[in-house]
């Protein structure tokens, strides 16, 4: 299975996704600087403008990055398995003396564990950065995280789970449509159904919602390979 993991980021370029991922962790990590520090939040008064209940800075660095990370795994998943199903080199693929079943899973568990590692470390440096202006800045937001935690840690590993096992729900209905634009439009609803507020509802703060989320989108993952050994690509 790590031969397969390896050979998938050799043969689709992993170089190219490390370097964009860099790239969308500095631009993050400017965003949320000068959104906590440089006032771009604020009403013309210059009191916050934010909804009750997410005046903590943690809400928009959970906020933006699990916008920008399940898009940008189910964009990986739309290159490393949907489009082989559009352009038909899954047979190529297919034709090693590999069950179809791994090789999807171990597509599947690539850009998994790319995303994961890439959103943890992003959320590390979007903190560090904030925690580090916050002792010689006045922050807009209130600084309600504490790096110095076990439970600060455990919480942003369970969340980066919970975002990234997600695009597994894009990434069966991009394979049942066979369209990698598929893919990445449900990555969109996903988020709108996972972040959006209705009145004081959110789904995004309440604690059963990860466990069953997590659930389901393993539960997608299944269903995106069980058929493989019999289905005619």
């Amino acid at each position: 299975m790590l031969k397969l993991i390896k050979l998938e980021y050799q043969k689709n370029q992993i170089t190219k996704y490390i370097r964009n991922a860099v790239i969308l962790a500095i631009f993050l990590c400017i965003f949320i600087f000068a959104l906590a520090f440089l006032g771009i939040a604020n009403d013309p008064d210059g009191t916050l403008d934010a909804a009750e209940g997410m005046n903590g800075i943690s809400s928009p660095i959970e906020l933006f990055t699990s916008i920008s990370f399940l898009i940008f795994t189910s964009v990986m998943l739309a290159s490393f398995i949907v489009s082989t199903y559009r352009n038909k080199t899954i047979h190529l693929m297919f034709s090693y003396p590999i069950k179809r079943q791994k090789i999807l899973a171990a597509q599947m568990i690539a850009v998994w564990i790319f995303n994961f590692i890439a959103l943890v470390a992003t959320k590390l440096l979007l903190y560090t950065c904030v925690s580090l202006g916050s002792q010689s800045m006045l922050s807009s937001f209130v600084i309600d995280f504490q790096m110095g935690t076990l439970s600060f840690y455990l919480q942003l590993l369970i969340k980066s789970v919970v975002t990234v096992s997600m695009s597994f729900i894009a990434l069966f209905i991009g394979t049942t449509m066979n369209s990698s634009k598929a893919t990445i439009i449900t990555s969109f609803i996903l988020i709108f159904l996972t972040q959006a507020n209705i009145g004081d509802l959110s789904l995004a703060n309440n604690a059963i919602f990860p466990v069953i989320l997590t659930v389901i989108s393993l539960l997608f993952a299944w269903l995106s390979i069980r058929n493989a050994e019999t289905k005619d690509f």
